[in-house]
């Protein structure tokens, strides 16, 4: 057995170094291996409102519609989903309602079935239909847990009273969005594709801002390739982007990193800015893992050529 070597202490003591311990190397490894696990995240365990706070301040942006927003349509994080901002739409003048737990102004007086109900079915409580901006045609696909999970993040943001005009609507809105919402599993995170076409499409919609729309619905043939038009605060429009990993008109020759970098910072490959309306300030919060399941999903596209 080895004995230990002496060294000094910072007090000047001599001491005696203690002997080496030995560990089978197997056991090493494993232990190596259940630390990076838990560092990933892999096995780590998350709460249903750890994991509404990262989806709602995160890849869902409901703050990018739901808080208001200053006079230079900065959000006010004092009025976290109190709503207030409004687009003039041709087809509405479209009021972000306010989803704080406040009992008169707000959803405080709703049961959490009725808001998952609202949020995937696009029912009120009093039986009236949410009609658009709000995306429920995509957000009928988030799972039973994660919509569970942003009902237990709304519910513990602080309530704000800020009583709001009502959208009013210029063409008729939606009779129905489809039969009540059945169960909608959890989409595997290690199947990074279709976890990141999940986080893209149902979660953070951005397929829906991205696809082109054909009597009223997103035509799925053309996935990605952009061309919607979008009202902004103050009026005009503007269209959205070609995604798809066409190198010419799409995204085909961005690095990850440059993609990543114009979802988190709204920059795009050429020092060009986006404009705010794509919720860049929340996408800026969503983790590395996520990033990489969204760019993997976004490099899977069949590319279009922009028109």
């Amino acid at each position: 057995m080895t004995k230990g070597r002496e060294l000094r202490n910072r007090s000047g003591v001599q001491a005696k170094r203690p002997a080496s311990v030995g560990i089978p190397a197997t056991l090493c490894r494993g232990m190596l291996l259940i630390a990076a696990m838990f560092l990933s995240g892999t096995v780590m365990a998350e709460t249903p409102l750890e994991r509404g706070a990262y989806l709602v301040r995160g890849i869902a942006g409901c703050g990018n519609c739901h808080t208001t927003r200053d006079s230079d349509e900065k959000p006010i994080a004092a009025m976290e989903l109190a709503g207030g901002r409004v687009l003039d739409a041709p087809f509405a003048r479209i009021v972000m309602p306010n989803i704080t737990p406040d009992k008169e102004t707000g959803i405080g007086i709703w049961t959490d079935e009725q808001i998952a109900t609202a949020i995937r079915g696009g029912k009120r409580p009093d039986g009236t239909l949410i009609g658009p901006a709000m995306p429920i045609g995509v957000y009928r696909g988030i799972s039973d847990a994660d919509t569970q999970a942003i009902v237990a993040y709304v519910r513990s943001v602080p309530p704000i009273s800020h009583k709001l005009a009502r959208t009013i609507y210029k063409v008729p809105v939606p009779t129905s969005y489809g039969p009540p919402v059945g169960t909608v599993p959890e989409v595997p995170r290690a199947d990074r594709i279709a976890y990141g076409g999940y986080l893209a499409g149902p979660v953070g919609h951005c397929l829906f801002c991205h696809t082109p729309m054909v009597q009223g619905r997103s035509d799925v043939s053309r996935t990605g390739l952009g061309g919607r038009e979008f009202p902004v605060p103050g009026g005009g429009a503007i269209h959205s982007r070609n995604i798809t990993p066409d190198p010419e008109t799409g995204i085909g020759n961005w690095s990850d990193q440059e993609i990543k970098t114009a979802i988190t910072t709204g920059v795009r490959r050429d020092g060009g800015l986006l404009v705010p309306f794509m919720a860049f300030r929340w996408y800026a919060h969503i983790n590395d893992e996520d990033l990489d399941a969204i760019v993997a999903y976004l490099r899977s596209l069949k590319p279009l050529t922009t028109p």
